[in-house]
């Protein structure tokens, strides 16, 4: 009997949106490694719409999940215990090889905890990314995520330097690269033109005729909950309509509080328009022809570096630093004085290009799962 024959399943875990890049590509990897790796992937159900997946899935060719924990919304710990009670019987059922969790969210945080007290091992992908800030819920979940995670992923060497000051062992982490930029640079040749993106939405496409426009994310609770910050933050949004036409594909929670707070006013603006969450391919095709990306994600700061695309970053920190010190990001959080003069000098010049960062090449995922592949056989028993 062969080594591969008797590695247990990969059981792999997606919870949400940013998720489905990362292990789109892993799983793909994993069906072309020689010999193919099993696995089993399980949707917690953290953010879950189902039209909405649909799309995300089919757009990066991610397989439906075998399974889904419908575990829906919730309080940061309601959500976490209710991942980790449903999420339990999966582990216990399938006997996993390992748990595979990408990414910061509260799923990967859960699926992490249940497995390292089932005695089962932990591999994070994305692995040592630090913000610094800890009122942010996901910097929590990095830090403990990498804390009790066997082996680690990394997108960047400054992110060992972070795991070794926490007290991880070097030997656990590899540098693989961004998975994120696997999914990326497989789909660029399928996404879709924003014009016809605008036209399914009712949009008419003459807003970006002349081929200058700001896409515009906007989704954090630090962002967004707060009234003030919200206010600020859509107050220069309308100040960069003066400038160049801003199309926005509102997240339901900002939509929402805009509406709440009374801020609507300020987005009423023909120059600015106002989408529904869109499908990965979709967006794609609006950040790759974009001017300038105006955001306070972390995975669009890596998309736009790979895509040389100029990105403000309404944060006042970034877990990504690499994107600010050799891509495209500046941090402006919601000092309206320096975005204003980075948007002018964008416009002016075309703004900061960057380059693309070591291993952002489009093959972290093979690199990943050749070295999983390994570390899993080391671990068997000596008469397997």
């Amino acid at each position: 009997m062969t080594h591969a024959s008797v590695i247990a399943p990969v059981l792999c875990v997606v919870g949400a949106r940013p998720n489905y890049m990362k292990m789109a590509p892993v799983l793909r990897a994993f069906d072309e490694h020689v010999p193919p790796v099993p696995w089993v992937l399980v949707h917690t159900g953290q953010h879950y719409d189902h039209a909405m997946n649909e799309r995300l899935f089919s757009g990066l060719r991610l397989p439906t999940p075998q399974y889904n924990l419908e575990v829906g919304s919730g309080t940061h710990a309601v959500q976490t215990a209710e991942i980790m009670k449903r999420f339990e019987p999966l582990v216990d059922d399938i006997k996993p090889s390992c748990v595979l969790v990408v990414g910061d969210v509260n799923s990967t945080l859960a699926c992490a905890l249940v497995a390292v007290k089932k005695h089962v091992a932990v591999v994070h992908v994305e692995a040592g990314l630090r913000s610094g800030d800890r009122a942010m819920p996901e910097e929590i979940n990095r830090i403990l995520t990498d804390r009790i995670s066997d082996r680690l992923y990394t997108t960047e060497r400054s992110a060992l330097d972070n795991l070794v000051a926490e007290g991880v062992d070097a030997s656990w982490v590899s540098f693989a690269g961004n998975v994120m930029i696997d999914s990326l640079l497989s789909s660029k040749p399928l996404a879709v033109p924003p014009a016809r993106t605008l036209g399914e939405h009712g949009i008419d496409a003459t807003l970006i005729a002349d081929g200058r426009y700001a896409v515009v994310t906007l989704h954090r609770p630090s962002n967004v909950d707060d009234p003030e910050q919200l206010r600020r933050l859509t107050a220069m949004l309308a100040d960069a309509a003066k400038r160049l036409p801003l199309l926005f594909p509102i997240h339901p929670r900002t939509r929402a509080n805009i509406e709440r707070f009374g801020f609507g006013a300020l987005l009423e603006n023909p120059k600015i328009a106002l989408l529904p969450p869109l499908g990965y391919l979709e967006m794609l095709g609006l950040m790759s022809n974009a001017t300038v990306m105006i955001t306070d994600s972390g995975g669009i700061q890596e998309e736009t570096t790979a895509l040389s695309v100029p990105c403000l970053t309404l944060r006042e920190n970034t877990e990504r630093p690499i994107t600010a010190e050799q891509g495209t990001n500046t941090v402006v959080g919601s000092d309206q004085a320096l975005f204003v003069r980075c948007l002018d000098d964008i416009l002016a010049t075309g703004g900061k290009r960057g380059c693309v960062p070591e291993y952002w090449d489009g093959a972290a995922a093979p690199r990943i799962v050749a070295d999983l592949y390994d570390w899993l056989q080391s671990r068997l028993p000596a008469d397997a």
